[in-house]
């Protein structure tokens, strides 16, 4: 059974195709802004409500690897890409639940994604096996009314204590840096034999460029 004195876990998942800065900034200020233990990249494998990846899992689980070497607190978790059929995250939760009963497990989501969490799977059980950490960005505001809106009256807090004093259970709303990168502008960047340099680490752009995995496909 798993020490209640490990600090909480971030989960931070996605199709990393590719992981850039954007990626990485957020993760990175929430590990410090909510004294997390751990931050653990998790690289969907067949995301329910997403098209299928451009770049393979190998490709995309090498990148994430080589993009958080060197920050010890960072790791990647290949469990979803393991899997045969979608990746539910409800699902995903539940397992790290069973391999960490007392730790508290905090999953990352960015705004967008927390207005669309009535159309996931099982999304009344995320905050039995989680908490919610809500990476705000402008442009988007929190629901106050609906079941969203209900949702944060209940369970919503702005002190970073109650996501270590208990396991599950709470959202947390926390503004990060906005960096204007998406994977989809990256790709397309790639796409069009532009070099995206300044846009991710050195290592994946190597990567990207050794494999041609978002070349042009004529």
């Amino acid at each position: 059974m798993a020490s209640p004195t490990v600090g909480p876990m971030g989960i931070f998942g996605g199709t990393f195709d590719p992981i850039h800065y954007g990626h990485l900034r957020t993760a990175f200020e929430l590990l410090q802004a909510l004294e997390l233990a751990e931050m653990r990249f998790m690289p969907a494998g067949h995301p329910p409500h997403r098209e299928v990846t451009v770049a393979e899992n190998p490709q995309r689980l090498e990148m994430v690897s080589v993009a958080i070497a060197g920050q010890p607190e960072f790791t990647v978790d290949d469990r979803e890409m393991r899997k045969a059929g979608p990746s539910f995250t409800v699902e995903t939760l539940a397992e790290l639940r069973h391999e960490f009963p007392r730790r508290a497990l905090c999953l990352v989501v960015g705004m967008d994604a927390f207005l669309g969490l009535p159309k996931w799977h099982r999304w009344h059980e995320l905050l039995e096996l989680a908490h919610l950490v809500v990476a705000h960005r402008p442009g988007w505001r929190a629901p106050t009314t609906g079941a969203l809106g209900e949702m944060l009256e209940e369970h919503g807090t702005d002190r970073v204590r109650e996501l270590h004093d208990s396991a599950a259970g709470r959202i947390y709303i926390h503004a990060v840096t906005q960096l204007e990168i998406s994977s989809t502008e990256v790709r397309n960047l790639i796409h069009a034999g532009r070099d995206p340099r300044y846009l991710m680490p050195d290592r994946v752009c190597r990567i990207i460029h050794d494999t041609g995995c978002y070349a042009r496909k004529d």
